[in-house]
């Protein structure tokens, strides 16, 4: 059996899909499988895995399904990952040519059952860290306190024991949305396992720096029962005051969308959200007319 599995949820991305292959096919270590979940493409995605999959190079399993979204990718990833090791890399990003290599390295050397996995680092396409590094001296941490507590911030590349993975809920399905945030799930974990940090880079991700709030506000509006889901575990698992506040402040602008009104006697946290009412209500009103101003401005176009 192999070490780790690569997972790709992949949705009509045919036309990128290529890039990670070829990085996949240049390791220097080819422990490892790569596990393809196709939520439901309607492009040439079954076709090109499957010339792939006759070349033999390195080993891949092809998954379909109906579309679920991202997280409902996820879920099928772990429910079909055998592998000691995972790892999760996007259809438009790709992995330098030693990332495996380093990856089954360091576990080996530094790994334990008190670690969820390892930590490490994306870069853009012009070889910048996403965000900041670690500190030197941090060898592990929890992952939701990196900002508050070491002023780490951007996006990092989880490396997750499928043992471990495995023990926690399945990210919720809703009818009609596609989304949950993919950090409720590290958040449980981040509960009881710690996770080994380096300065190492796993992934090169396609980066936008997007200036514009428009999109997440979006995102807000059409999967709210996905937010609002999230918003109650970092309501109760959220290490600062802040954290908390802002998160029953997003769960009330959430609940609002999707008319929950028990959504007081639904918190963890229930003097907390009392005190957010009235910001979650001004939240979901500016998120209402920013959306609204988007669509306009599109339509115009």
């Amino acid at each position: 059996m192999k070490k780790i599995t690569v997972f790709t949820p992949t949705y009509n991305r045919a036309y990128c899909l290529p890039q990670c292959y070829n990085s996949l096919i240049k390791q220097t270590s080819k422990d490892f499988l790569w596990l393809i979940i196709d939520d439901g493409s309607t492009d040439n995605t079954r076709e090109l895995v499957e010339n792939w999959i006759s070349d033999g190079r390195i080993s891949i399993q092809y998954h379909y399904q109906e579309n679920q979204g991202m997280h409902g990718a996820h879920n099928s990833a772990y429910s079909l990952i055998n592998t000691d090791l995972n790892v999760c890399i996007d259809s438009d990003d790709f992995m330098p040519d030693n990332a495996i290599e380093r990856i089954l390295t360091l576990w080996q050397k530094h790994g334990s059952k008190r670690y969820a996995g390892i930590i490490g680092l994306d870069i853009d396409r012009q070889g910048n860290i996403i965000g900041t590094p670690f500190p030197k001296n941090l060898k592990e941490c929890k992952y939701y306190q990196l900002k508050s507590k070491y002023n780490v911030v951007g996006d990092k590349k989880f490396v997750y024991r499928t043992e471990v993975i495995k023990k926690y809920p399945e990210y919720p399905i809703f009818k009609g949305e596609r989304f949950v945030p993919l950090g409720y799930k590290y958040m449980l974990i981040d509960q009881d396992y710690w996770l080994l940090s380096f300065n190492e880079v796993f992934c090169n991700v396609e980066y936008m720096e997007d200036g514009s709030s428009l999109n997440i506000f979006n995102q807000y509006k059409r999967h709210p029962r996905g937010f609002a889901h999230e918003r109650k575990q970092r309501m109760k698992y959220s290490y600062t005051f802040k954290e908390r506040f802002k998160n029953a402040i997003h769960y009330v602008s959430s609940s609002i969308m999707i008319n929950n009104w028990m959504f007081i006697s639904d918190s963890p946290k229930k003097v907390l959200t009392i005190i957010a009412i009235p910001f979650g209500v001004i939240l979901y009103f500016y998120i209402m007319k920013t959306t609204r101003k988007g669509v306009m401005k599109k339509n115009k176009e």
